[in-house]
């Protein structure tokens, strides 16, 4: 069961015997990166927490908007209701930045459905749980581990042009950082917005890398600009 047994290395299933067909279909269904790619196309059944109704969604609902769509191994398990309900508390600031949330995963709109009326941490739930059952939206994002049938932790953040700039894919056991990831949303809108870049660590208000106007003057002395106590404070 997934968030139970750990890490378990997969499988490879790539060997002299196996049709080049085969190797072609494994290296897509797990891809390296969806960083710098556009948003894969997608149609899915959903439930609406927030409404208490079944809906459909798809890429077009999500056009010209900062999207998250975060894959999470299944219903019923341990670290995945953590990581939803991390997410639902920070709703209203996700909302503020204009950020589009959809966590995934492989189970049915009706689990979906269940499982948020009966895990007590999921109460007052506003988002919207994608269903995958067919399992081709989490291989078009590179996350499906075709042997379980389930998805990796996969989080994948699109700017409005529909590019991903960010992604993070671990393992069951471990669960996500909301706050890191709403400080990561704010660097690259931030970023997007001025054409500064951002050093490591940057918040709201913290000095940024004005390479757009300064960059001759700082290439090889960012140490003359910015010191390694203000990047960790």
């Amino acid at each position: 069961m997934a968030c139970v047994n750990g890490v378990k290395p997969l499988k490879k299933k790539v060997g002299q015997d196996t049709p080049t067909e085969n190797i072609k279909k494994e290296e897509k269904s797990m891809s390296a990166t969806m960083v710098r790619q556009e948003m894969p196309e997608f149609e899915m059944e959903a439930y609406d927490a927030k409404t208490g109704h079944f809906t459909t969604v798809s890429k077009a609902d999500y056009k010209d908007k900062w999207t998250v769509v975060c894959f999470y191994p299944a219903d019923f398990t341990f670290v995945c209701p953590t990581e939803i309900a991390a997410m639902n508390a920070h709703y209203d600031e996700f909302q503020k930045l204009g950020v589009e949330l959809l966590p995934v995963s492989v189970d049915s709109k009706f689990s979906h459905k269940r499982f948020v009326e009966t895990e007590p941490i999921l109460k007052g739930l506003k988002l919207t749980l994608g269903a995958d059952t067919t399992l081709a939206v989490s291989r078009s994002f590179g996350v499906l581990i075709e042997e379980e049938g389930v998805a990796l932790r996969g989080r994948f953040l699109f700017n409005p042009d529909g590019v991903c700039v960010a992604q993070e894919v671990q393992a069951d056991s471990v669960g996500r950082n909301v706050n890191e990831f709403l400080r990561q949303i704010q660097a690259w809108q931030h970023a997007s917005k001025t054409g500064e870049v951002c050093p490591a660590g940057w918040r709201p208000g913290k000095k940024t890398l004005p390479v757009q106007t300064e960059m001759e003057k700082m290439t090889g002395r960012v140490g003359d600009y910015i010191t390694l106590d203000e990047i960790l404070s």
